[in-house]
């Protein structure tokens, strides 16, 4: 089976994601801390670089989207923007909830 370019890409990219996700879960203080400052900003980037292209156009429409080649764009928000939201905002069985309930009061 051949190796494609996104599948080196996807690989990739999920391998340093769980690295970042195994160093804020396992590493000391000052490694969570270097971490926070280093990588989190280029993360946000990202996360913002992608809804941007899923930002609604005029008619409140995904211009992203669509559920079929030749269909309609879909409406706002599309599944881009539910995951995004759904990911930082649902609380689930996560040591750090209390950390996330404050920072969705603040934020």
């Amino acid at each position: 089976m051949s190796v494609t370019v996104f599948s080196q890409l996807d690989r990739s990219l999920h391998e340093h994601l769980a690295t970042l996700v195994r160093l804020a879960s396992t590493g000391d203080d000052e490694t969570a801390v270097d971490l926070a400052r280093c990588e989190l900003p280029r993360v946000v980037a990202v996360v913002k670089a992608l809804l941007d292209e899923h930002t609604p156009d005029e008619h409140g429409r995904c211009p992203t989207c669509r559920t079929r080649w030749w269909s309609r764009r879909l409406p706002a928000p599309c599944r881009a923007y539910l995951g995004a939201q759904l990911c930082l905002t649902v609380a689930g069985d996560d040591p750090y909830d209390e950390h996330r309930r404050h920072l969705r009061s603040v934020g």
